[in-house]
């Protein structure tokens, strides 16, 4: 039997939808699950968990399938990740759901790297452009279709469609790959690095819990971060001393040592950050603060992928004009111009200007991201590509995680502390779970007017804080991307 290239392709298109979707639509549903579950404090880790995940798993599924064919290990990570889908769904708890994250994210880290690989084993060389055009598309659709389904399901049915909708997805998924994928599975001796990424898990997991804990939970002096910070020394250090010296290591040191692939990733940290803190933080703001619904909070996130792809577009006729450089440099400059938005919205209060930030937030990443991706290929042999190119993604989902878990324990310290100044108001502990009682709407009805002000001015001075962290985040991306090397062709012209 031949591979039915137009059937797997399709189901590798389900599947990306499926994974890629998951960002937004939970980021839109989140302040109805804070109402229903409780456990505002533990709102980062809903999305730190399934990041955390990916980013430890990636590298690792991808040489599980050179060892043991796309078919099995694909169909394995899409059978965890449904797994976690419907472990969510049935969640009464937030720590259930923050559990149920995990797995969710332990199979997602193979849907995004074997389906590139698919492709690429099933297509020429003059045929994977237009295809992975295609595959790109899938997540500029799903940043759209996220949270326009995220607010459907909150206001007219229930928050845990959002996680069973994947079910359908993965299942036809599973059977368009298992199927219709023809492959010959070459036998080759490759060593993983499995303590390699459990080092890495136990060093991004301790800065978490630092980050998300500290000054909350625990005080910064506290013997839990006392002890988080040296864990995460010592698995830093001795990570970095087990990836000199692995011949297959989870991330490579050696390409590390190009200017440019140095700052494109360093940038692709901080606007990784930046990113997902937007689509963690914003619609939780529209809805606690201002009032509105989840669609309109989910349309605020949803400008990010209208101005993405327009500017991922002029990104490539840019480059050939400008150079890599200046590319990079532009979008940098309109993820600073968005970020001012988010600084100014207290004052504008209005889902409009959220919007418009969030536009601009989306043509930098456009600019940035597309220039980083094609400069990097260009700049290293064939061989070292593959590399190169999961490093750059590594970083920014790991920027994601760190992002919204420093932003996100910012959020809650400033909260608990704002609302400590104004006990002798509130009629209730002050707790960050308070906020719960701002997103519940039946809650709300029991709030006196006094008590609705005080949480809703307790939620803009804590995200105001976030939304700073944000323009810092944007600031710091751009000082990156100036520190870019200039172009090497268009030094020669």
């Amino acid at each position: 039997m031949k591979t039915k290239r137009p059937i797997v392709l399709a189901a590798i298109i389900l599947a990306m939808f499926m994974a890629a979707v998951e960002a937004t639509i939970v980021a839109t549903a989140m302040p109805g699950i804070v109402a229903d579950l409780g456990g505002f404090s533990l709102f980062t880790w809903v999305f730190g968990s399934y990041l955390l995940m990916q980013v430890v798993t990636i590298p690792i599924y991808g040489k599980l399938s050179d060892l043991f064919g796309r078919k099995i290990i694909f169909s394995i990570g899409i059978i965890i990740f449904l797994i976690g889908s419907l472990i969510c769904g049935l969640a009464g708890s937030m720590e259930l759901l923050i559990l149920a994250r995990f797995i969710q994210g332990l199979g997602a880290g193979a849907v995004q790297p074997i389906a590139t690989t698919i492709v690429g084993d099933m297509y020429t060389k003059e045929e994977r452009a237009s295809i992975q055009g295609y595959l790109a598309s899938i997540w500029g659709i799903s940043s759209i279709l996220g949270p326009v389904l995220g607010g459907v399901f909150v206001e007219y049915l229930h928050w845990s469609w959002i996680f069973w909708m994947n079910i359908p997805f993965g299942i036809l998924s599973i059977i368009g790959v298992v199927l219709f994928l023809k492959e010959e599975v070459e036998t080759k001796k490759h060593t993983i690095d499995y303590w390699g990424a459990t080092l890495l898990f136990i060093s991004v997991t301790a800065v978490m819990l630092i980050l998300i804990q500290g000054g909350t939970e625990w005080a910064w002096n506290s013997t839990e971060v006392i002890v988080s910070v040296v864990v995460f020394s010592l698995a830093l250090l001795t990570f970095i001393a087990q990836e000199k010296r692995t011949p297959d290591p989870i991330i490579s040191l050696d390409i590390w040592k190009d200017k440019l692939i140095l700052f494109a990733n360093l940038a692709s940290f901080t606007s990784g950050a930046l990113l997902l803190a937007v689509s963690s933080f914003l619609p939780t703001y529209v809805q606690g603060v201002m009032s509105k619904p989840a669609m309109i909070a989910g349309f605020t996130v949803t400008m990010i992928s209208i101005g993405w792809p327009l500017s991922s577009t002029i990104a490539g006729k840019l480059m050939l004009k400008m150079g890599f450089r200046w590319t990079a440099v532009l979008g940098g400059s309109a993820l600073v111009f968005g970020s001012l938005f988010y600084i100014t919205l207290p004052y504008v209060n209005t889902p409009v200007w959220a919007g418009v930030g969030s536009f601009f937030i989306g043509v930098g990443m456009g600019f940035s991201t597309t220039t980083f991706i094609v400069a990097i290929q260009s700049n290293v042999d064939w061989k070292q590509r593959g590399t190169a190119t999961a490093a750059n993604m590594f970083m920014r989902t790991l920027g994601g995680a760190v992002g919204v878990a420093l932003l996100g324990g910012l959020l809650n310290s400033r909260l608990i502390r704002y609302l400590q100044e104004h006990q002798d108001i509130l009629s209730f502990e002050v707790t960050t779970d308070a906020v719960q009682r701002l997103l519940d709407r039946t809650g709300e009805t029991s709030l006196s007017a006094g008590e609705i002000i005080i949480l809703q001015q307790g939620l803009i001075h804590a995200l105001s804080t976030v939304f700073w962290g944000i323009a810092i985040f944007a600031t710091i991306s751009l000082v990156f991307i100036s520190l870019l090397p200039h172009d090497r062709k268009k030094e020669q012209e």
